[in-house]
């Protein structure tokens, strides 16, 4: 039987992924219970933007072409990379796609000089901020944000 999550690979955003990105980032913030704020509209809306032409980056998990997993780094003041809009659809969990695009983030902040990555997510996010503190993230505290939600801020310094 073939390993399903190697069949699963980390690519750049195109723009055949804009309904993708927002089923996938909508999906987890209704499955939390929190509602579409904003920055989360302007970011979702319109990724090109927003994100990439300000020098960030969309990574997609796609199964047999199939998007099933995002993550972005957004270009912060300080030179860092702001992580968001990570999500992994429901039948995809399981196969370690967290990680990879974490790794994928990680490389292309590396590439880009970044000092750090930074995020902000809310404490009922438990698998969540486990996984980034196994990826070596660590807890900050209270920093200004855009969200009604967020009430954990992390940072990995690189």
């Amino acid at each position: 039987m073939p390993d399903a999550a190697a069949a699963v690979s980390i690519v750049p955003y195109r723009p055949d992924h804009a309904a993708a990105w927002r089923s996938l980032n909508e999906d987890w913030l209704r499955a939390g219970g929190y509602a579409l704020e904003a920055k989360d509209q302007l970011v979702l809306n319109d990724p090109q933007g927003v994100i990439l032409d300000r020098g960030g980056c969309i990574f997609i998990a796609e199964r047999d072409g199939e998007p099933v997993g995002c993550c972005s780094l957004m270009v912060m003041a300080d030179g860092g990379y702001e992580v968001g809009k990570m999500a992994v659809a429901e039948g995809a969990r399981g196969l370690n796609l967290g990680w990879r695009l974490l790794e994928a983030c990680e490389a292309a902040a590396r590439a880009g000089g970044a000092p750090r990555l930074y995020l902000e997510t809310n404490a009922a996010q438990t698998h969540a901020i486990a996984l980034y503190r196994r990826f070596g993230f660590l807890d900050l505290p209270a920093q200004p944000t855009p969200y009604a939600r967020c009430n954990v801020w992390m940072e990995k310094p690189l």
